[in-house]
């Protein structure tokens, strides 16, 4: 749901709703979708909650085992923000699995006339852990 920072989310909803809540939509040219989860279906390997110790349970993923190369899952803000200089910042935590199937995980902005612009990228996790 929503905290008192714009765009702020921590996916405590009930299943789907996330998107709504969070002010999230799926994109529909994509090739697969983001889920919510308290536990990913990716075997030993994943986390059994979110970031937040004893707080937060939920969190999105997606399942890349059975994707092609070049797949995308995206998700896109469905408000606009205005265009800040050093006011509006992304924080988020993530937690990836190095395999054969794991992409890149990476954070756009979209300019005034649709261009995206990539801000942040990462195609594996330092540790096992958020």
């Amino acid at each position: 749901y929503y905290t008192s920072i714009p765009g702020s989310c921590n996916f405590e909803t009930q299943d789907q709703e996330w998107t709504t809540a969070c002010g999230l939509t799926q994109d529909t040219t994509d090739d697969f979708d983001w889920n919510i989860s308290n536990s990913a279906v990716t075997g030993q390997t994943h986390p059994q909650t979110d970031h937040t110790p004893g707080k937060g349970q939920r969190f999105l993923y997606v399942n890349s085992s059975s994707q092609k190369e070049g797949n995308r899952a995206r998700i896109i803000t469905t408000k606009f923000f205005p265009p800040s200089l050093g006011v509006c910042r992304v924080r988020f935590w993530f937690w990836m699995f190095p395999s054969r199937q794991t992409g890149v995980l990476k954070i756009y902005t979209v300019e005034e006339h649709g261009m995206d612009i990539l801000m942040w990228s990462s195609s594996r996790n330092e540790e096992n852990k958020w």
